[in-house]
């Protein structure tokens, strides 16, 4: 009987040692941050091209072969300035024979209004009849139209005489020749192409998704890679209404209204856009928030209790690879960063060392992209 009492006892013990270790409360580490507020800076840097704002592509007004071409790239030209010629020889006979089919045409003309002032003459003494002097009406009116078309094809003959000599239409550079001389030309095709001097702007491309942001930049900087430090303002002129369909960017000009001496054509250039957010914001990583239903929610840490609750909390838009939250914070307040998942409310926890640190990162940087 002794023996089975002992067995009874021993069974009693370990029972009530069991509930004892289950009652022990756990204790668990976390990771934390002490929030703090700041005015985060949205900053995008892409990477492009100068261009002139305004090229135009020149050729010669009518076709022919190519006799002279008078600039190479590169060069500057004025208004004005020859810049191409064409063998004239072809529109000098035609502008000849324009010439003597006018003089033909006078003469028919100058027959038809003599013989009218005659006819008439002869209707006032009544020698001829209305009917006869009406022709005579009808020929010298025809006379007269055709010595009129005779002339307006002598004007476009003397047009197409002039057609020959190709001209700058404005200051600017040679970027491009695309005839030599001795070529057969077609009236339209493009000769050179001159880029005028007065704008330059930077080309880039810009994904759908900084668009808007790009949009809103407070500021916008253009440097060169051939002259690092030094800065240019820039503003949008031009967002293209729709994407490319291979890269699925936006072509973006950043016109430069001041343009440095360094600053060609073809240079690579970086433009920058900042934004500073008008309302204190606080950063958060992304492991620290959680969803419960339709809020989402952090957990804070009370330094008092050594405990964690959760705080719900609204999100205002990512930032690199954080979270900026608009409310349910204050500066000051520590938050859980890693372990946030095997929580409960009123948990108690352990800070692992050296772990509250303030949450304030380095701006997005859109990235660089080849125009």
């Amino acid at each position: 009987m002794r023996p089975f009492l002992a067995a009874v006892a021993g069974l009693v013990l370990l029972a009530g040692c069991a509930k004892e270790q289950a009652a022990v409360e756990v204790v668990r580490p976390v990771r934390t941050v002490t929030v703090a507020a700041e005015h985060p800076g949205m900053q995008l840097e892409f990477s492009g091209e100068v261009r002139p704002r305004y090229e135009s592509r020149l050729g010669f007004r009518v076709g022919g072969k190519l006799a002279k071409r008078l600039v190479d790239v590169g060069a500057s030209v004025k208004k004005g300035q020859v810049l191409a010629q064409l063998d004239p020889q072809d529109l000098r006979l035609a502008e000849a024979a324009a010439r003597s089919n006018v003089a033909s045409a006078t003469s028919q003309y100058e027959l038809a209004r003599a013989d009218l002032a005659r006819f008439r003459d002869l209707r006032a003494r009544n020698f001829i009849s209305q009917a006869e002097l009406d022709r005579r009406q009808a020929a010298h009116d025809s006379a007269l139209a055709q010595l009129e078309a005779v002339r307006a094809q002598a004007s476009i003959q003397d047009n197409q005489a002039v057609y020959t000599v190709l001209r700058a239409d404005s200051d600017g550079v040679i970027t491009a020749v695309e005839a030599e001389a001795g070529q057969v030309v077609t009236a339209g095709q493009t000769v050179v192409r001159l880029a005028q001097t007065a704008e330059k702007e930077i080309a880039i491309a810009v994904p759908e998704d900084k668009v808007e942001a790009a949009r809103r930049a407070q500021r916008i900087a253009v440097s060169l890679w051939a002259t690092p430090g030094s800065e240019t303002p820039g503003r949008i002129r031009e967002v293209a209404p729709a994407a490319d369909p291979a890269t699925r960017t936006y072509a973006v000009r950043v016109a430069v209204a001041d343009p440095p001496q360094q600053m060609r054509w073809g240079m690579t250039a970086t433009v920058r856009f900042a934004e500073q957010a008008a309302a204190p914001l606080i950063r958060l990583p992304l492991s620290s928030l959680l969803r419960q239903g339709e809020q989402t929610v952090v957990w804070v840490y009370d330094p008092k209790s050594s405990t964690v609750n959760t705080t719900p909390v609204s999100v205002a838009g990512p930032n690199g690879n954080d979270l900026m939250v608009s409310n349910g914070l204050a500066p000051g307040q520590v938050v859980v960063t890693a372990g946030a998942h095997l929580l409960q409310p009123g948990q108690r926890v352990k800070l692992l060392p050296g772990d509250t640190r303030p949450a304030v990162a380095a701006p997005e940087v859109g990235g660089r992209n080849g125009s």
